[in-house]
């Protein structure tokens, strides 16, 4: 049982190694982008979150971007105007 919690993660451990704000994985924890366990008693009014580790690797995976859109080059819509700079 030690082990496993070796691998959860609290949301200020997530945050600084993701390099953002603990509010900010609050935020992913509550919209359901970031998969965590509430470990607080169930009396408590205050939410106790834990991340695991699989669950932070999924949530990287899922948020890593591929090469950037190429720019398309604008084109005057009326082919008669001329603008000069």
């Amino acid at each position: 049982m030690s082990q496993l919690n070796d691998e959860m993660l609290t949301p200020p451990e997530v945050a600084r190694r993701l390099r953002i704000k603990a509010e900010r994985v609050r935020d992913f924890i509550k919209c359901g982008l970031l998969r965590a366990i509430n470990v607080a008693s169930p009396l408590s009014t205050r939410p106790r979150w834990r991340i695991h580790e699989s669950d932070l690797l999924a949530f990287e995976n899922s948020r890593s971007g591929g090469q950037r859109p190429k720019q398309s080059k604008r084109r005057p819509q009326n082919q008669d105007i001329t603008e000069y700079f």
